[in-house]
């Protein structure tokens, strides 16, 4: 009959070697890491923090096998990570994107602008352990939308100025024709005034009253148009407001597409390098440390 306190030995020190080899692993782990930094070595940095992204993009293997459990071990340094991981990648994306600008917000976060120019858009953020932009959608559907539109010979923003400026045309008319309404309604006025002093015979007045409704009617529809050409100028007034500020965009929108063309070539270029940062990236800087190990 086996010895149950030397099974038990042999359990806790099958258990202490397990433990030890954890912790060797993670150790091995965070050694591996500490010498990439130090060595300014980003290209291992990333592999280290994202095996898995980093074997399916770069090394075009999907079914490699990959302890990922040491990740986790820098979770709660990821701000720091970023900072570090930032400094090679903002500058690299200053030469490729030459139109955003980049602004460091806290720790390792970065959000990033279209444009030096007046009125530039808030864009989006960097995702930097991610090499990734995170674009503001609303902003980007919008220069998504011009490019769209160019085939069209339109703006983004052709169709609203021009709904505004339509608007603007029918409360102008209300005021050219104040004088016009005036002078129907005295019309009107004294029309009422005749049928209020006539004197009808009975059968005759239900066709009366028909008659004073029909005038009573139209005098209250010329009132109702008094009162809105009563806000007309205001209405104008905003419109054209609201038409210089869409003209601005369209003129904002313009510069953006410009220098996308001026560096992509085309929006398409533009979304397609966007979609392979990460491959682009890395393999700058696989590129560059084999230009210095030379």
């Amino acid at each position: 009959m086996a010895n149950s306190n030397q099974l038990s030995s042999l359990d806790h020190k099958e258990a202490t070697e397990n433990l030890t080899q954890a912790i060797l692993a993670k150790v091995t782990y965070l050694n591996t890491l500490e010498e990439a930094v130090k060595k300014q070595d980003d290209r291992q940095v990333y592999q280290l923090i994202d095996a898995k992204r980093y074997a399916r993009e770069i090394l075009q293997d999907k079914e490699a096998e990959l302890d990922l459990a040491n990740e986790k071990l820098i979770v709660d340094i990821y701000p720091k990570l970023s900072a570090y991981l930032s400094e090679n990648l903002v500058d690299y994306l200053r030469e490729m994107y030459p139109f955003f600008y980049f602004e460091e917000v806290s720790l390792g976060y970065f959000q990033f602008y279209f444009g030096n120019w007046w009125g530039r858009r808030l864009f989006g953020t960097l995702d930097v352990l991610n090499v990734k932009f995170e674009f503001n959608e609303a902003e980007y559907h919008k220069l998504a939308k011009a490019f769209e539109l160019e085939a069209q010979n339109k703006r983004l923003n052709s169709d609203a100025i021009e709904e505004l400026s339509r608007e603007s045309d029918d409360w102008q008319e209300l005021i050219d024709q104040q004088d016009e309404r005036d002078a129907r309604k005295d019309e009107l006025r004294q029309e009422l005034k005749q049928i209020a002093q006539e004197k009808v015979m009975p059968w005759e007045t239900s066709k009366l009253k028909e008659s004073k409704q029909r005038l009573v009617e139209e005098l209250t529809y010329l009132t109702e148009l008094d009162e809105q050409a009563g806000k007309a100028y205001r209405k104008i007034r905003e419109n054209e407001e609201k038409v210089l500020a869409l003209s601005k965009e369209d003129t904002l929108m313009g510069y953006e597409k410009q220098s996308i063309i001026a560096k992509f070539g085309s929006f398409e270029n533009f979304e397609a390098h966007n979609a392979s940062l990460y491959r682009n990236y890395i393999a700058d800087l696989i590129a560059r440390r084999a230009g210095e190990d030379k």
